[in-house]
Order: structure tokens, then sequence, then C-alpha cells
């Protein structure tokens, strides 16, 4: 339940821009800002849960880390940051940037959760959560990429495979 609410903040904006601009209107946004604004809702969502269950996400990170509840204040405020700084321009990209290194920072986090079934977000379903949960995050690294338009996403698809060159 809580992978459909997580993925529908971050797509449902996006599918909605798009349905409201082919309508003619002044909405004609860019595909990676439409992206932006669910990423955005995303990020402020997923925050507030830090600071709202921030003792039961505590619980995610083993017991041998320290200042576990400290980190999780820390990296909701970041989150806020983040949700922000997609909007500023020029901080865009390094914001998106900074953004993707959070994430996969959190997916040890995602897997020790599974395997120790804390009964937090889904984890206490076991490592079959990890089935959903990992793939999601990679979506979400993803959409992240798209949304705050990271060149190094641009760069790989515009690549000609090594050894052939071009005929002309």
């Amino acid at each position: 339940m809580t992978l459909l609410v997580l993925l529908a903040l971050l797509v449902v904006p996006y599918l909605l821009l798009t349905a409201a601009g082919r309508g003619g209107g002044a909405l004609g946004v860019a595909p990676p800002v439409r992206a932006r604004v669910g990423l955005t809702l995303f990020f402020a969502f997923t925050a507030l849960g830090h600071f709202v269950r921030g003792e039961e996400m505590s619980a995610m990170l083993p017991a041998a880390v320290p200042y576990r509840l400290g980190i999780v204040y820390l990296t909701g405020a970041l989150e806020l940051l983040g949700a922000a700084g997609v909007w500023v321009p020029g901080l865009t990209r390094v914001t998106g940037a900074c953004l993707i290194l959070m994430l996969l920072c959190f997916l040890p986090a995602n897997i020790y959760s599974a395997l120790y079934r804390v009964d937090f977000g889904g984890h206490g379903d076991g490592p079959a959560y990890l089935i959903l949960r990992v793939p999601f995050q990679l979506f979400v690294i993803w959409w992240t990429a798209f949304a705050t338009e990271q060149k190094w996403l641009s760069r790989r698809a515009e690549r000609p495979a090594e050894g052939v060159q071009g005929v002309r």
C-alpha cells in the first residue's frame, strides 16, 4: 500500500499535467518539469515521515549505528531541501545528483529492514518485500535523474556503441 501511495505521488502529477497540456491550454510544460512536480511531492511526503514517525524509522538502521534518530531527522531535512532545491535555477542538476546519491545510500537500510523484518513501511513482510522495494527504488532514482535532467542520463542514451563507426 505504501509503495502505491508513493508511486501515485510521483507519477499522477505528471499524468495530470500531461493531460491538461493536451487540451491546448497554457500548460505546455516540458516533461522533466512535469516529472519534477511529482518528485517534489514525493520527497516532501517522505520527509514528513522522517519527522512524524522518526522513532519507527530509526529501527530501520542496525542498533550498532550511532545517533539513529538524528540520522533519520537529518535525512528528512535533506529530503525537504531536495524537494525545494530541484526548483532552484542552477541547482536542479546538483540537487538531483544529491538526491540520487541519498537514495542509493538508503538501499542498504531497506535491505536490512526487510531481512530483519522491521515492522515499518512494509519491511515487516520480510525479504519478499525487496522484490517490490528494490525495483521501486531504482525507478525513483531514474525518475529523479529524468526530472532533474541529469546530463549523464542523456549522454549515455545518445552515445553510439563502441567500435561502431558512423556510415555515410
